[in-house]
């Protein structure tokens, strides 16, 4: 590998749906960006990262994706507030002379910035759907937009989460923004949709789906079938990408 070329990845695990790789690639094709590199690292431990960054002399940033955005905190040397705060990382920046890696959240930009312009004022109360590491940031930008949440589990294990089976026609009527960050609906189950009862959503709901392949999955179909705004995860990935890029080259 040469070493001068400055590298850039992905680790997560499974890796073959990345849209990460095929993006920068463009990105560095498009703007005459010389002497970069991006690369999937599909690791099925997290424990592999410190090993990865050393057989990698020249690696100055990776994003992270599942299952290790909460996982990751522990082979960090520092993390940014709004990681910290969030509580999930998705973006890890590399100083290889001083042994120094630092953890980012840019779900937390990419959200924020393609959800605004969709928000109206009846968008009070959310459902977010799943409670990974995704979630986390959709839940801290909701509560910094005054926005009242309710996650939604398989496992519901605190106060601020119901089982899918509880969400019922009044839950449905006052939370008009729904966000769905589990991966539930992406290639190459295109058919799967969270268990919900949609015949109850209206023209005043917006769903959000952070899925982005297929750009529409079977959850935005049942809103758009009943007048729904919709919205999928590209806006989200290209925006968290962009500032990625920003923050490893600062």
């Amino acid at each position: 590998m040469n070493s001068e070329i400055k590298q850039y990845g992905l680790i997560g695990y499974p890796l073959s749906h990345s849209f990460s790789a095929n993006y920068f690639a463009k990105k560095f094709e498009k703007e005459n960006i010389k002497g970069c590199a991006y690369q999937a690292y599909e690791i099925d431990s997290i424990e592999k990262l410190s090993e990865l960054i050393k057989s990698v002399p020249n690696l100055i940033g990776l994003n992270v994706t599942i299952p290790y955005k909460q996982d990751v905190f522990k082979y960090l040397s520092s993390v940014d507030e709004v990681a910290k705060n969030i509580g999930a990382v998705n973006t890890i920046k590399i100083d290889q002379k001083n042994q120094e890696i630092k953890g980012y959240n840019t779900d937390y930009y990419g959200f924020k910035q393609s959800l605004k312009p969709f928000l109206e004022n009846n968008h009070q109360r959310a459902l977010i759907l799943g409670t990974g590491g995704a979630s986390k940031a959709v839940y801290y930008v909701l509560k910094e937009l005054n926005i009242d949440c309710i996650f939604v589990s398989r496992n519901p294990t605190n106060d601020n989460e119901v089982a899918y089976e509880d969400v019922n026609e009044h839950v449905i009527r006052h939370h008009q923004l729904i966000v769905n960050t589990t991966p539930i609906g992406m290639y190459p189950k295109v058919d799967a949709k969270p268990e919900l009862p949609y015949q109850y959503l209206t023209t005043q709901h917006l769903l959000y789906d952070l899925v982005y392949n297929p750009l529409e999955t079977a959850f935005l179909k049942e809103g758009k079938k009943k007048g729904c705004i919709t919205i999928n995860g590209l806006d989200m990935l290209q925006l968290q990408a962009e500032k990625s890029w920003e923050i490893w080259n600062k």
